[in-house]
């Protein structure tokens, strides 16, 4: 339940027509696959293909050599199906390399690789969902339907003999090597030959080596568990011991039977994985352990080589995640040392990132906390340069042309909600020139070479757009222009398009907070229902100047005000906004709601006695601590997914944020979870889970089932077998919205102004 997988899930936003502001109720029919009035959307609509927000490439790579750029698409009749393409910048014309369709088998993917994919938040798309560039720029490694294929700019396909479901593969630094996973050992050899185990036999089958444990995958940000030199010369590879670890027994409740899976689940306050990280060659020779120092207990965050292969950094998170020491480490010895350390401020926490670089010269750009607000810095003979400062922050490295010295980054300087694209001068840092229009809500990153920029933007009027530029911006060609035309499928529904207007309040203790809201047409003496929609959680932002996206405008075109304001403890306001909610979850927070449903009553365009309240995750939990504070404030609440005791949730996120649940850290537990006051719900309340999570597992909601039966206090609920954190799909996610916008009509919430 990274914040990215919190509000992953986390859907609201605006849309209207007049038809649906008239209405005394919301625009679900007996038939709901039709629309109740003309240019009106229907969930079955948001949902179907081609996406409405338009096409939405991933995984954009230049060549080596800079001359192409490669993509992975989706189909307009499959919005889930990735094809790779590559765009020819010498004669501008793009071309299909890859037809997943055509080569793939269809064949089921492993369980290993699902539950991955599932901790990327890429669990429900087919395809290609990843590749990997050739160092010579001559071929491209595409993992497919379980078997691995080199693809070239011919056309022509070659499939590898990697075996059956290879996990993690990679090309080396210098193509010579194809590595990946399998059975838990890694595996290498010549990219045209068969890769061998180069890793040692374990008599356990809870070792694996090259893997990344499930807290790194799912709360660090870290997807693999080893990494070539850039000579080829030598690997660094993780050993991880998963005996130490608590097992959950996992019910994966389908429509047609259950599964139970023994699953080694780190909750708060247990034992981690043993990991241990080992350096060997590419066959496997000469292996040796890396000193990650006396204490065991601490978390592998990041692993990088220098660009000669001298020195590998490793990058050691404590566990309470207060302390991060980077380490040099020589790669024929595995000997160690402290570069320097990173340390939380009092009351917060290490937000670990990939905004980092290590330049040919053996300097860094490095982002930090140090000053209060996310900033760069330069580290360089053991002193420090910072590059950034004020009261802003940096919200990427996008990249260093290190011919120039030109640091390209994002940053709210300009507009908390807007990021920009920013770039400065390692000799000169404090002049800093701004590359984007200001128009959008922006994101970049640089090519390798530090030659060009991929571009992303978005606002309220314009879906996500990507595009090629250089290193001042210019845009050189379109990646995805998805203009608003009359082929665009969402055309049809333009005309009912509504924007969304931007403000801010003073929260309980004075901080301000910024809020969006998106209203349907309003006509003069009519009170409309608020759909209220929050996340709440740590590391996130909610409040923005993007493209808010067809189900935003599908709520709002059922009636509805939506409305969302991000609280206390949310990302991007620096170390004294975000700390509030240090250890003082289910508070703070909840507070900044109820002040922002507190204003919401003092609109006379707003019904008060319709603010029903939504969330997913985190923003699931938010709903039941919201309603179990403040009865009687919210008509309603939806909780999706909830964790109702934290803990049953994970090490390193809950310990992150909660610390440990021993000692006086006890009563922080007992006090920040949902079970203690479940009784005090006195609103209706509708809770939403899959059966199947393995994320926010099951128990946390069928205890809180248990406690409201217990207690006599009546909820509904809504499950879904065979799903887990993610119950989405074409047919699924319109349920799951009719199951919402019916619920608000029984109890009270339907759409439209009266």
């Amino acid at each position: 339940m990274r914040a990215t997988l919190l509000a992953a899930t986390a859907a609201a936003l605006a849309l209207t027509s007049p038809a649906a502001q008239a209405q005394e109720t919301p625009l679900v029919s007996a038939n709901p696959t039709v629309p109740t009035a003309a240019g009106d959307l229907t969930f079955e609509r948001v949902f179907a293909s081609p996406s409405l927000d338009g096409g939405a490439p991933r995984g954009v790579k230049p060549s080596p050599d800079g001359r192409y750029l490669t993509v992975l698409r989706n189909r307009a009749d499959d919005r889930e199906r990735y094809d790779l393409w590559a765009f020819d910048r010498e004669s501008g014309q793009w071309s299909m390399l890859v037809d997943s369709l055509k080569l793939g088998t269809g064949a089921e993917l492993s369980e290993a690789e699902k539950m991955q994919r599932e901790r990327q938040r890429i669990g429900s798309l087919k395809g290609i969902v990843a590749y990997d560039w050739a160092k010579d720029g001559k071929a491209i490694l595409v993992p497919l339907d379980g078997a691995l294929y080199l693809a070239r700019l011919d056309g022509s396909v070659t499939k590898l003999d990697a075996g059956k479901d290879p996990l993690n593969p990679a090309l080396s630094e210098t193509g010579r090597y194809l590595s990946f996973v399998r059975d838990g050992r890694l595996y290498a050899g010549p990219a045209d030959g068969a890769p061998v185990a180069i890793s040692p036999p374990e008599t356990s089958d809870l070792v694996h080596w090259g893997e990344a444990e499930f807290v790194a995958q799912e709360e660090l940000d870290r997807s693999t568990g080893y990494w070539w030199s850039p000579d080829d010369r030598r690997i660094a590879v993780a050993r991880v011991d998963e005996t130490p670890v608590g097992v959950v027994t996992r019910a994966a409740i389908g429509a047609e039977g259950t599964k139970t899976y023994d699953q080694r689940y780190p909750a708060a306050g247990t034992p981690n994985a043993d990991v241990s990280l080992f350096l060997m060659d590419a066959d496997g020779a000469n292996r040796v352990p890396v000193d990650l120092g006396a204490d065991k207990d601490i978390y592998l965050a990041r692993v990088d080589w220098a660009k000669d292969g001298r020195t590998l950094y490793v990058q050691r998170l404590d566990r309470l995640q207060t302390k991060l020491d980077m380490l040099a480490v020589d790669p024929a010895t595995g000997k160690s040392r402290i570069l320097f350390t990173e340390k939380a401020a009092a009351g917060h926490w290490i937000n670990l990132t990939d905004n980092y670089k290590w330049l040919d010269d053996g300097s860094l750009v490095w982002w930090s906390e140090r000053s209060g607000f996310g900033h760069l810095y330069r580290f360089a003979n053991g002193k420090w340069q910072q590059l950034t400062s004020g009261d802003w922050a940096v919200t990427g490295l996008s990249g260093v042309d290190q011919k120039t010295g030109r640091v390209v980054f994002t940053g709210t300087k300009d507009d908390v909600l807007a990021p920009q694209i920013y770039a400065l001068d390692l000799k000169a840092p404090s002049k800093i020139a701004r590359l984007s229009d200001p128009a959008f809500a922006n994101s970049a990153r640089m090519d390798e070479a530090g030659r060009s920029l991929i571009v992303g933007r978005s606002n309220p009027g314009q879906p996500a757009q990507s595009y090629l530029a250089d290193t001042a911006g210019k845009r050189l060609a379109w990646i995805n222009e998805n203009a608003l035309d009359d082929s665009h499928p969402y055309a049809p529904f333009l005309a009912s398009h509504r924007e969304p207007r931007f403000g801010t309040i003073n929260g309980p203790d004075g901080s301000k907070l910024y809020w969006k809201m998106t209203t349907p047409p309003l006509e003069p003496g009519k009170r409309y229902p608020v759909f209220f929609e929050h996340y709440g959680g740590p590391h996130s932002q909610t409040v923005s100047r993007g493209w808010g996206g067809a189900l935003e405008q599908a709520i709002v075109d059922a009636g509805y005000i939506v409305f969302e304001i991000d609280n206390r403890g949310s990302a991007n306001r620096g170390v004294e906004f975000e700390k509030q909610i240090y250890r003082a979850m289910g508070t703070v927070e909840v507070a900044d709601q109820k002040a922002g449903a507190e204003f919401l009553k003092t609109l006379d365009f707003v019904d008060p006695a319709r603010i029903a309240t939504y969330g997913w995750s985190y923003g699931g939990y938010m709903t039941l601590k919201m309603l179990e504070a403040d009865q009687g404030l919210y008509a309603a609440g939806i909780a999706g997914a909830p964790v109702t005791k934290w803990e049953l949730y994970d090490t390193a996120y809950t310990e992150r944020y909660m610390g440990l649940p021993t000692g006086e850290g006890a009563k922080v537990y007992e006090t920040s979870d949902a079970m203690r006051d479940a009784e005090k719900i006195v609103d209706p309340l509708l809770l939403i889970h899959g059966l199947s999570d393995d994320n926010v597992v099951f128990e946390n909601s069928s205890a809180f089932i248990a406690k409201m039966q217990g207690s006599n206090t009546p909820f509904e609920m809504m499950l879904y077998p065979g799903y887990t954190h993610r119950v989405s799909g074409p047919k699924i996610s319109p349920h799951v919205w009719h199951s919402i916008l019916n619920f608000l009509v029984r109890n009270g919430v339907p759409g439209g102004g009266r």
